[in-house]
């Protein structure tokens, strides 16, 4: 029994540092261009709100 719990421990950390070890070698994924359109609208329209559509339209008469 004392064998079978040893061993039962050594596989749980041989496997949990393997996936450590995988983990470490992965690295992010570079975001492609429609993703990037996609988060950059997402962040733009929750920051500006009402307030800030009608500041950006007063700046879009005054260039005119």
């Amino acid at each position: 029994m004392k064998k079978l719990l040893s061993l039962l421990v050594a596989a749980v950390f041989a496997v949990s540092s393997g996936f450590a070890l995988a983990a470490s070698h992965v690295g992010a994924q570079p975001m492609k261009k429609d993703e990037m359109k996609k988060d950059e609208m997402k962040k733009g329209g929750a920051k500006k709100g009402k307030k800030g559509a009608k500041k950006e339209a007063k700046k879009d008469e005054m260039k005119k």
